[in-house]
């Protein structure tokens, strides 16, 4: 299990509905941190563009958010490219950013 950021958090707690952020919460520490392939070493921040990814693709629901990561699991190039992550190494920050102001 890989803890979460603040940030992970924060961004939980605003794309979530509360009834439902402590399960979020743990499938992002449990099944979206250093199990993931190539992740073995990762820290809470450098998984942030793997979680946001998730939390981006989940879309406040919890079925959606399992599926993709699932998918991460799989692998996890392929979620960064469904949520339009892959080719800015930026976009997850950008994308955080603008649902924090939001």
């Amino acid at each position: 299990m890989t803890a979460i950021s603040k940030l992970t958090l924060a961004l939980i707690k605003k794309l979530y509905p509360a009834n439902i952020q402590n399960q979020v919460k743990l499938l992002i520490e449990e099944q979206c941190g250093q199990n993931l392939p190539f992740c073995e070493n990762a820290t809470p921040e450098s998984l942030h563009r793997l979680r946001f990814a998730a939390l981006k693709a989940g879309e406040g629901n919890m079925d959606k958010l399992a599926k993709a990561v699932n998918l991460a699991k799989i692998d996890w190039r392929d979620l960064l490219v469904w949520v339009e992550f892959a080719n800015d190494l930026e976009a997850h920050n950008k994308w955080a950013e603008q649902i924090m102001k939001g």
